[in-house]
């Protein structure tokens, strides 16, 4: 019979087997969920099968650089004890360290690759582990460099252009430094799509009409203030129009400016990535002890 995607995907879900080996299961079992699990466990691919449901938010955030080149993981685990363990650290530092070293062009052919690992750590952890997602970034004519906050909760990749000297590596990490703690969504303005900030303006809009002492005031007065509204909104998103966190009497485009001038050279962001651990995963509810609780009394 003729195995769908859709199978193949709800049966990796479940079982944290890889792609193929889900597909050769679902071909081997005509097509029957429950006895391709079986399949796989039986084969020893989905040892892994129990834990696949089960809620990985936590884990940590890590980078690595080498030369040019560097990378910005995020791998999960199910609590913050585990994440702080030996064996999860050496196998995040591990799939960290494969990523960087080849030509991993999505996070399913990073999942595949690593799929005998990652059930190796599920196992020796005793917790679902997942590789959540990756960034990885080649600098042509700059710098890469990364920032690690609260031990792995954040993490930082910038890429800064123009030049390799003592000069800008410091200003790189200073702009690390400052994604991590502002949480920039964009770098100017101009990259702001229009249909964000028209949606941010029917907010603001509303919140205006909703206040008894706003909402009879003139259109024109109504349409300044939106618009002092939406600047606010660049100065808070937008990296080059923030306030540096080291000096707030200078924004972050003053100081790359500045830079710029002392070497004689125009550095650039040219681009950044940041993640925050779990962000937009579902959490745990039960704590760990009454999860160890739990598990004693079975």
């Amino acid at each position: 019979m003729a195995i769908s995607i859709n199978d193949i995907k709800e049966l990796r879900e479940k079982t944290g087997a890889g792609m193929a080996d889900c597909k050769k299961a679902l071909e081997a079992t005509d097509g029957d969920l429950q006895k391709a699990i079986d399949f796989l466990r039986e084969k020893g691919i989905a040892t892994a099968a129990k834990k696949a449901s089960r809620i990985a938010a936590e884990g940590a955030v890590t980078a690595k650089i080498s030369g040019s080149t560097g990378v910005v993981l995020e791998v999960n685990c199910e609590t913050d004890f585990v994440a702080k363990g030996d064996q999860y650290i050496a196998f995040v530092d591990d799939v960290a360290e494969y990523v960087l070293n080849n030509d991993v062009k999505s996070i399913d052919e990073l999942v595949e690759a690593k799929k005998e690992e990652t059930i190796n750590a599920t196992a020796k952890c005793g917790e679902k582990i997942a590789i959540r997602r990756f960034e990885k970034m080649t600098a042509e004519n700059g710098i890469i460099e990364s920032y690690i906050h609260m031990g792995g909760k954040v993490g930082v990749l910038v890429d800064l252009e123009g030049c390799t000297c003592d000069v800008a590596k410091e200003l790189a990490h200073d702009l690390a430094l400052q994604i991590a703690a502002s949480k920039p969504l964009y770098i100017l303005p101009e990259e702001v799509p229009a249909e964000v900030i028209e949606h941010e303006k029917e907010i603001l809009i509303a919140q205006i009409k909703n206040d008894p002492k706003l909402a009879n005031k003139p259109d024109q007065i109504i349409a300044k203030m939106v618009e002092g509204k939406v600047g606010k909104y660049y100065d808070e998103n937008c990296l080059l129009k923030q306030v540096f966190v080291k000096d707030p009497s200078i924004t972050i485009e003053k100081l790359v400016q500045e830079k710029s001038n002392a070497m004689g050279k125009e550095l650039k962001v040219k681009r950044f990535v940041r993640y925050e651990l779990g962000e937009g995963l579902e959490k745990r509810n039960e704590d760990f002890a009454a999860e160890v609780q739990a598990q004693m009394k079975r």
